[in-house]
């Protein structure tokens, strides 16, 4: 089966990101043998006075495919892992679906749209989970985590939101690579410009610093701007991070 895990407000301004919780997370779902976990996500949050947040108000969402047998043993795992890893002061929140057996996945969508433009309640993350039966838990302080939790799953199930987290390693010769090479990495399904049109063949390609690609249509798209300029044969250039934002 495939579920999805996501975690929120696990850390403080002098801890581990909660990103570094998910990775580590990830890996011993692996280790423990229960399954393969994805790629995680990063998905932005309403930043409003009245959430409270370490940074940037943002959840970490990962996908695995696991044994059946093994989701108590993961969901009780997670539990205990947030308990454990959480930073003094945080408020972290869990969420665990299991994909085949969510109905009105319409329902979690909106809540995840909804959580990116307006303040919600606790109550209503846990009036949606008990509603959907999907796991949602909170793991210390006040356990508001659970909402960004809660959206963070809606939003990856949507398949047009967030950034991956992690920088694509690409080998380049003075900052350029071509299109064919970065479609040619694992961690690539497509690359796209920005106006949606997907990108193929030998164009060159100037990297920027730490470029990542972001989740669109349910796959892990590189962006690209064309260059400005486009001297030197160089045609495009990897979406700056001041645009990634967005997403």
């Amino acid at each position: 089966m495939r579920i999805l895990i996501c975690i929120d407000d696990t850390d403080n301004l002098e801890s581990r990101g909660t990103g570094a919780l998910a990775s580590q997370m990830a890996e011993e779902l692996e280790e423990n043998g229960w399954g393969k976990s994805s790629f995680i996500t990063r998905h932005q949050l309403f930043v409003h006075p009245d959430i409270p947040y370490t940074s940037h108000n943002s959840s970490m969402c990962f996908a695995a495919d696991i044994d059946d047998i093994y989701l108590e043993s993961i969901i009780g795992y997670a539990s205990d892992f947030l308990v454990r890893e959480s930073a003094v002061g945080s408020d972290p929140g869990l969420c665990v679906v299991t994909l085949d057996r969510l109905e009105s996945p319409d329902l979690l969508i909106a809540f995840g749209r909804k959580a990116k433009e307006s303040v919600l309640t606790m109550e209503e993350a846990y009036d949606l989970a008990e509603h959907l039966g999907i796991h949602l838990s909170d793991h210390g302080g006040t356990g508001q985590g659970i909402i960004g939790a809660l959206a963070g799953i809606g939003l990856r199930l949507s398949g047009n939101d967030g950034r991956l987290k992690g920088a694509i390693k690409i080998k380049a010769l003075n900052g350029m690579t071509s299109v064919d090479d970065i479609c040619a990495l694992p961690e690539v399904d497509e690359v796209r410009s920005l106006c949606g049109a997907e990108v193929k063949g030998p164009d060159v390609v100037k990297l920027g610093e730490k470029p990542k690609t972001v989740l669109l249509d349910g796959k892990s798209v590189f962006l690209v701007v064309p260059a400005e300029g486009a001297a030197d044969g160089v045609h495009w250039q990897s979406c700056p991070r001041q645009l990634l934002k967005k997403y």
